[in-house]
């Protein structure tokens, strides 16, 4: 066991945890779901599927987009939202290559 329990979190570990708060929440979790591969959705297409209020699937689509599960673009009068791939793969690698690495 490593007796350095004060060591610093690795820098590339930091957004890490807000992925992992984002994803912790059962909603968000089903709203990422909804998303085929490559497809952009808004808060109303993803409010009339969900058991969720209009400005609930925006404050859990504010989450995801503030962690950089999602990315966003305002179109007119429309925000339009889409996971963010990359950002995920580089994110959850950095958890494999730890798990590689170290165990």
């Amino acid at each position: 066991m490593r007796k350095d329990y004060r060591r610093a979190i690795p820098a590339r570990w930091r957004a890490m945890s807000k992925v992992f708060t984002a994803l912790g929440d059962e909603h968000r979790q089903r709203i990422l779901l909804l998303f085929e591969p490559g497809e952009r959705l808004n808060v109303g297409q993803i409010a009339e599927v969900s058991t969720l209020t209009r400005s609930t699937v925006s404050h859990h689509l504010k989450v995801l987009r503030e962690s950089g599960v999602l990315r966003s673009e305002k179109i007119g009068k429309e925000v339009w939202f889409w996971i963010d791939r990359d950002w995920l793969l580089a994110v959850f690698g950095n958890v494999i290559e730890y798990i590689s690495e170290t165990t």
